[in-house]
């Protein structure tokens, strides 16, 4: 039997602290790989806790890659090592820096895919956002410049037509932005910056895949860049 391994329930989540007991009993061998957990009726006998909440924990387990269910049958164990924590949640608590750098050599490949498949639309789409880059950049109107700067290359990433690449720069740059926010409080390296942006844009329209490679580059290396 499972209670004489449950700890009392403290945190106001009991769905969250559902699932951490369970997960220390999963991961402590309790189960073996393949094996059956107790029914919702068990689980809710022995947390004390209504069905909602043993269902919350039981989906947190699956998020978790320790747990499978199958309709009908049961939920099943799948694994005692949880998955990494999601890409999201690690970004939130990363350092500028390296967030950074991982943005700049997404960008570059980025660009260079751009270069290979871009479209008129996706051309319209990156000149207006570099527009409202320089224009707010003029101004100094701080986080409209910011906004536009990461609209302008997420644009490149949709040009790339990968949704992956889309999808991981999506997620980057909304971190990013909080990082520009907290680090700049005006517009000076983006007015920097801007001349080489509009060259790497040159290099997009000009379908010149190593050009547009070449100054992404020289944007992440940039002394002022962003």
């Amino acid at each position: 039997m499972m209670n004489k391994s449950i700890q009392p329930l403290q945190r106001k989540n009991l769905a969250d602290e559902v699932a951490a007991q369970l997960q220390e009993l999963i991961c402590s061998g309790k189960y073996d790989i393949g094996q059956q957990l107790p029914t919702e009726p068990e689980l809710m006998q022995q947390f004390a806790v209504g069905r909602s909440t043993i269902r919350e924990a039981v989906r947190l387990l699956v998020n978790g890659g320790l747990v499978r269910v199958q309709q009908g049958l049961g939920t099943f164990i799948t694994s005692r090592q949880p998955m990494a924590e999601p890409l999201a949640k690690r970004l939130h608590r990363a350092q500028y820096q390296d967030l950074n750098e991982v943005r700049l050599l997404l960008e570059v490949k980025i660009a260079e895919k751009a270069a290979m498949h871009r479209t008129k639309e996706d051309i319209a789409q990156m000149k207006d956002f570099l527009k409202q880059r320089h224009m707010h950049a003029k101004a100094n109107n701080v986080e409209a410049c910011m906004q536009a700067d990461i609209n302008f290359h997420t644009s490149i990433a949709v040009a790339s037509q990968n949704e992956i690449m889309v999808d991981l720069y999506k997620t980057i740059s909304t971190h990013i932005l909080q990082s520009f926010i907290d680090r700049f409080d005006d517009t000076d390296a983006f007015l920097d910056s801007q001349a080489l942006h509009k060259s790497l844009l040159e290099a997009i329209i000009d379908k010149n895949p190593a050009q547009a490679l070449l100054w992404a580059s020289k944007i992440s290396t940039h002394s002022h860049s962003k």
